[in-house]
């Protein structure tokens, strides 16, 4: 065996491509994107640190300048901005919960192929991600049940998912072999024993995905509270956030006369901002580790 064999086989780069051109370019249009999601949020985190003058002329970038806290204690003093902060955590929360129970009890049987008629009630399901009544219809039928000026109105019309329902039937499709029920049937277990001891535990990467879905969802939605919530009480984060953008921060929320001298509305809107996605970005760590893994898998097969 020759020298340059023996090296080719020991060489530690041994099915290694070479790098070339389109690498780099690939890479390069992945870095432009990745820093069109960064840049803004760190230009937007400096902006809610930096003092009024340094904002005002328009000295700040990446980078804050006249550090102070200022902003964030006026959202701390201001009640409406705190409680609709504790309000939205809450709604995120039971509108997660009640989609997550909704999902999974409509996706386990529609994955089983004894259920007879499961590919109509699929399509039926389907149907309703397309097509829709409409805003005024859905109005009238939220006023005639009494919905509307209450939570519920941002919780139950959307808590079912048709798409996270369909990654998670294909999910369990795809991933749970039919031995498995087989084998849980012959030890006579029910439907509801298969679900909690077979199915929902080898689902852990898509029930984290599914919820990180519908808490997102829920966090950054407001336009059915712009339609529906007339309350200031029952009126979400992101609903007076985007009042604030909209309107310069001059109507958006009622700070006191002392707490609204204390900073820009500029500089309050770069806080707000803050204020409104920190929560979602502390959760997400907890979940990443199955994010990838149930987006993929669940949208292999369907």
């Amino acid at each position: 065996m020759s020298a340059a064999t023996v090296e080719k086989k020991t060489s530690p780069f041994k099915g290694v491509n070479r790098v070339r051109v389109s690498d780099f370019v690939i890479a390069f249009i992945i870095l432009l994107l990745s820093l069109t999601c960064i840049v803004p949020f760190i230009h937007i985190a400096a902006k809610s640190i930096s003092s009024n003058t340094a904002v005002l002329s328009k000295r700040v970038y990446l980078w804050p300048e006249g550090i102070n806290f200022d902003a964030y204690g006026s959202i701390f003093r201001d009640g409406q901005l705190t409680h609709s902060m504790i309000y939205t955590i809450w709604m995120t929360l039971l509108f997660t919960v009640i989609g997550m129970i909704i999902t999974i009890l409509a996706a386990y049987p529609l994955a089983r192929r004894e259920l007879k008629g499961r590919t109509v009630i699929a399509f039926i399901i389907m149907f309703t991600m397309y097509f829709s009544a409409g805003l005024i219809p859905e109005y009238l039928l939220y006023k005639d049940l009494k919905l509307l000026n209450t939570m519920w109105v941002l919780v139950l019309p959307l808590c079912f998912s048709p798409y996270n329902m369909l990654i998670m039937r294909s999910f369990i499709r795809s991933t749970i072999p039919d031995s498995l029920y087989e084998a849980a049937n012959l030890d006579g277990a029910d439907h509801f024993q298969i679900l909690f001891r077979i199915v929902l535990p080898l689902s852990k990467p898509i029930l984290a995905t599914l919820a990180l879905f519908y808490a997102v969802g829920r966090w950054n939605a407001y336009a059915d509270a712009k339609y529906y919530i007339t309350t200031k009480s029952l009126q979400p984060l992101q609903y007076l956030l985007s009042n604030m953008v909209l309107n310069s921060g001059q109507d958006a929320v009622s700070l006191s006369e002392a707490t609204a001298a204390e900073s820009t509305p500029e500089v309050l809107q770069a806080a707000v901002v803050m204020f409104a996605t920190i929560p979602i970005m502390l959760v997400y760590p907890f979940v990443q580790k199955y994010f990838v893994q149930g987006t993929m898998i669940g949208a292999v097969k369907g």
